[in-house]
């Protein structure tokens, strides 16, 4: 089970027809506005609508594009010299304050877990189960995530292969103990990741052990203290877990997937549509940061920027080894230069694939938090804006190599031989033993 903030808790199912009923008014308005306010208009004024907008971002390295734009003046570049980037104490947080929305001391966008904006845009986390209509604007970066586990688990071996947890998880429940592993929101990205890892190991996430929700910053606080047996979650916490000798990582998620999609660009839909340009603004500012994160010479720089107080407030030493691939699980193992680093342009990383959204929802259907008759490519659709992001970079300039051809980046392997082809996501799911129908 996953014990969840009373305003998380939403209905199951969400099919075709609740789709197209809650959102068929707000797609029209969308439409018509996207007609009269086309993305790359800019027929009023050169510049944006606006001089600010309100962003908020988790103490987490993925925000480092957020943060960078913001101390690098990447912001004031593009006409935005107002942008406020503002810290959230949970994901919970950012979402209730995206509902509330910038004009009303709320915020207009974020650096958000992937699946957030689907939840939010159908209403699964809101409160009153009130849709949000939000848009995925660009992706802030590939691998980089930690599934960590508490030092008495040690004698285990546990690493990518969960099933060494099987035998002392079921032993602890047998003793009247409750087993917890936390991640950060449920249906986020670090509750699949979690979830796909144990269940690959043949520990059923909802029957064997208990989900719980816990704050990145307050991770390791929380296992020092015994509250957690195994959590997930980004960077620089799995490091610190590690250097306070706490515990261990099992494994990176790069590991699980390599070269997978984690954050997002989120922003309110009626943002976009009020300030077309203010948002490609933002979006341009972002892709610049990323360029400049992805640079090795610049990690140390990066790494000194955002471990400030009013950033993440976390020493140098946490977070620059995981940023170059240079990883101390804790537990013996060691690599240097590895390339489980966080990526955060080469490859296409900026770019929203909607390949990617796919396979979210579709771990999302696995997990109950989607109806099985949900229409995953309609609702991709809705939120994910790549058609932003694509106006962004010919305006940037970004290199016609660094451009995706195709919305989708095909069929994607898992490290226990998985694969999942978004032309046919019925046939991952079929694939599945563990899931929450089964």
């Amino acid at each position: 089970m996953t014990k969840r903030i009373a305003t998380a808790t939403a209905p199951k199912g969400f099919t075709r027809r609740d789709f197209l009923a809650s959102s068929a008014l707000t797609a029209g308005l969308l439409a018509a506005a996207r007609t009269l306010f086309p993305v790359g208009a800019m027929a009023e004024g050169k510049g944006p609508e606006v001089t600010g907008a309100k962003l908020g971002f988790i103490a987490l390295t993925d925000a480092a594009p957020l943060m960078i734009a913001k101390e690098k003046g990447l912001f004031a570049k593009y006409g935005m010299p107002d942008v406020e980037v503002t810290k959230q104490a949970s994901w919970g947080a950012t979402r209730d304050n995206l509902v509330l929305g910038g004009e009303a001391n709320g915020i207009d966008g974020a650096h958000i877990l992937t699946p957030m904006p689907y939840l939010m845009h159908t209403g699964k986390v809101t409160q009153n189960k009130q849709p949000l209509p939000m848009a995925i604007v660009a992706r802030l970066n590939y691998d980089c995530q930690g599934i960590s586990v508490a030092q008495e688990y040690a004698a285990t071996g546990v690493g990518l292969d969960a099933s060494k947890l099987k035998e002392v998880f079921a032993a602890k429940k047998a003793a009247g103990k409750e087993v917890k592993a936390a991640m950060t929101f449920p249906g986020g990205t670090h509750d699949l990741w979690i979830r796909y890892w144990l269940a690959a190991g043949g520990i059923d996430p909802d029957k064997d052990v208990s989900t719980i929700v816990v704050p990145p910053p307050q991770m390791v606080a929380n296992m020092k203290v015994g509250n957690m047996d195994v959590f997930c979650v980004g960077e620089p916490w799995n490091e610190q877990l590690v250097h306070q000798g706490v515990g261990f990582t099992a494994a990176t998620t790069g590991e699980l997937w390599k070269g997978h999609p984690e954050k997002a660009l989120g922003l309110r839909a009626a943002f976009i549509e009020k300030y077309p340009k203010a948002a490609k603004a933002i979006v341009m500012a972002v892709m610049e940061a990323q360029q400049w994160c992805e640079a090795m010479e610049n990690k140390e720089e990066m790494a000194a920027i955002i471990g400030k107080r009013q950033w993440m407030n976390v020493p140098v030493a946490d977070i620059i080894g995981r940023l170059k691939g240079d990883i101390n699980y804790g537990n013996g193992r060691v690599a240097k230069g590895s390339d489980l680093y966080m990526k955060f342009w080469k490859g296409g990383v900026s770019y929203p694939f909607k390949s990617h959204d796919a396979w979210f929802l579709t771990e999302n259907i696995r997990w109950g938090k989607f109806a099985p008759t949900t229409d995953i490519k309609a609702l991709v659709d809705q939120v994910n804006r790549e058609d932003l992001w694509r106006e962004a970079a010919k305006d940037l300039g970004v290199a016609a190599g660094d451009i995706p051809a195709s919305s989708s980046r095909g069929v994607e392997t898992f490290f226990d031989g998985k694969t999942f082809d978004p032309a046919n996501p019925s046939a991952y799911l079929d694939s599945l033993k563990i899931k929450a129908s089964a």
